[in-house]
């Protein structure tokens, strides 16, 4: 799906959902905490394995497009022993702020789905 803009001066402005996934998973990405945006849990991703290809029912990012304005679905990975709550405030404000600023789309809601929690491991040059 395509978003138009009619404002261009000298043409017109389409911007893919696809763009907007992007730009939301960097975003979020960007937030302390933030160990990866996906849809797979990491025990899941233990049992297929790295490397294999997975087949996922639900995207990492969703967009839904809405007369104009979007509403934004993330799946997110964190890190042990995070506030929870207080990250998954501060991704829906980069994300929003990100697409609101980049493309000038509206953004009415950004929902945050943790899919897990990761355990740092230590590294094993300490």
């Amino acid at each position: 799906m395509e978003v138009e803009k009619n404002t261009v001066a000298g043409g017109s402005l389409h911007i893919s959902t696809d763009v907007i996934a992007k730009i939301t998973r960097l975003a979020a990405m960007e937030v302390d905490g933030v160990q990866d945006v996906s849809a797979v849990a990491p025990t899941m991703r233990n049992l297929l394995g790295k490397g294999k290809k997975t087949i996922e029912a639900k995207k990492p990012v969703s967009v839904k497009m809405e007369d104009g304005v979007a509403e934004i679905e993330v799946n997110v990975l964190v890190t042990y022993g995070m506030r929870i709550p207080a990250m998954c405030v501060r991704i829906q404000e980069n994300v929003k702020s990100a697409v609101q600023n980049m493309t000038g789309i509206t953004v009415s809601r950004v929902n945050v789905v943790v899919r897990g929690v990761i355990v740092p491991q230590p590294d094993e040059a300490e």
